[in-house]
């Protein structure tokens, strides 16, 4: 296990450059499954999830160099192999999943495993994977540890819509569509930042995509994929983090942003509690004038609200970063998550902070900030940005905290402590029980 000692109070100051999104990342390493051709990757972030994703990579033969004091990743899948009775894909990983399709594609054969999972967020079925994977020709057979999937190649080509825009659905989607025989339709496709971006890196191998950025995409398939080289645009969710942090803190934080088109809704959602966000020259930045305070709403008697959903509503993601300054404001607010029946339930590691929360249900729950707190040994849910989240609320209060568990935070952000403490923060990470 992994713990943070936290010591807070002091204002976070500087500028700061974010790592790459984990959640564009990791589709991307599985899309150059589907390519014989060579690719290279610039950005890799030193990740958890990249470093397993790269070990099955070298085992099924695929020739992989990575460089992570560069962020350089060289990989080349010309002589890889495959056989479902014997290769295992990662464990504990949701996006193991993506790997399917371009098993499937190259060698008429996938499985997925009984616990592919990924963070502690509740039920997150693979039945809308499966829909996909058939819809494409996949028959299915399950197994006790698992599901084999064998189909008879090129993949088919078809329409669907989807019950809810699953961002990994529609990566999946995408995967198996690019190389069918045939024109696809998905409707009611995840449009996040990340899936665009997936889409422009499936694009620079010749896929043919039209409509990304919206709900509905158009994949016409091709016969083969070729090689590319790819930089990795910058993490919306550490660009938010890195700017919550030098407003829950008091300080000035400054982030590196190359898409200010992506901010107008979170900029928003920041001035909920009295922060302004500027965007100037490639930079993002806070601007707090005095304590966090929550905006009132014009209609009397109803709670401030941050709503979190499928994009382009807030996502869900980050709420519990807003959560954190939820805590430290003046005022209440209710945050509600529509996706996930399980990312709520950790109020009572804030109450440790002396902080009011209040769970309404599975999926609300009301903040009454402005509260007096202080210091706590708190344990983390695996859940990234709520181990992120009790850090901002630790790194808020002057004195020593404990977060237990933190581990989720490596799994997303290479180095996050040691890139904070760039900006003033004093924590240290300290492994055992």
């Amino acid at each position: 296990m992994s713990h943070l000692i936290v010591h807070g109070g002091t204002p976070l100051s500087g500028r700061i450059i974010p790592s790459a999104n984990k959640n564009a990342v990791l589709p991307i390493l599985c899309a150059t499954l589907l390519t014989k051709q060579p690719v290279r990757l610039r950005g890799v972030p030193e990740i958890t999830d990249v470093k397993k994703i790269v070990e099955v990579f070298r085992k099924l033969g695929s020739k992989v160099e990575l460089d992570f004091k560069t962020g350089i990743l060289d990989v080349h899948h010309a002589d890889t192999h495959f056989d479902p009775n014997v290769d295992r894909l990662p464990e504990e990983m949701r996006s193991s999943i993506m790997l399917v399709p371009g098993l499937m594609a190259r060698f008429g054969a996938a499985r997925i495993e009984d616990d592919v999972k990924g963070c502690t967020l509740g039920a997150r079925e693979i039945d809308p994977h499966v829909e996909v994977f058939e819809r494409f020709g996949a028959q299915v057979e399950r197994l006790p540890d698992g599901l084999i999937l064998r189909v008879h190649r090129p993949l088919t080509a078809n329409a669907h819509w989807t019950d809810y825009a699953s961002v990994t659905t529609t990566e999946n989607f995408v995967l198996c569509a690019a190389l069918a025989d045939g024109v696809s339709t998905l409707t009611n496709a995840a449009s996040e930042p990340h899936v665009q971006e997936f889409c422009n890196f499936m694009s620079l191998l010749g896929a043919k995509i039209e409509g990304h950025g919206t709900s509905k995409l158009k994949i016409t398939g091709v016969q083969d994929l070729g090689g590319a080289d790819y930089t990795f645009t910058e993490d919306f969710h550490e660009i938010v983090t890195f700017l919550a942090l030098g407003a829950i803190t008091g300080g000035n934080v400054q982030v590196k942003n190359g898409a200010p088109e992506m901010f107008p809704l979170l900029d928003r959602t920041f001035a909920k509690f009295g922060v302004q966000i500027v965007h100037e020259d490639g930079w993002s930045r806070c601007v707090v004038d005095g304590p966090l305070k929550v905006k009132e709403p014009f209609t009397r008697n109803i709670l401030q609200k941050v709503e979190a959903a499928p994009w382009p509503y807030v996502p869900v993601d980050l709420l519990p970063i807003f959560v954190a300054l939820g805590v430290k404001a003046e005022g209440s607010v209710m945050f509600w998550n529509k996706v996930y029946d399980g990312a709520m339930g950790w109020t009572s590691e804030l109450a440790k902070f002396g902080a009011h929360a209040f769970l309404s249900d599975p999926h609300r729950m009301i903040t009454f900030g402005g509260k007096p707190l202080s210091p706590a040994e708190v344990e983390s849910p695996y859940i990234i940005r709520v181990a992120i989240a009790l850090l901002m609320v630790a790194a808020s209060i002057p004195g020593k905290s404990v977060i237990k568990n933190a581990t989720p935070i490596r799994r997303a952000h290479p180095n996050f402590v040691e890139h904070i403490g760039e900006l003033g923060a004093r924590m240290e990470w300290v492994e055992g029980d």
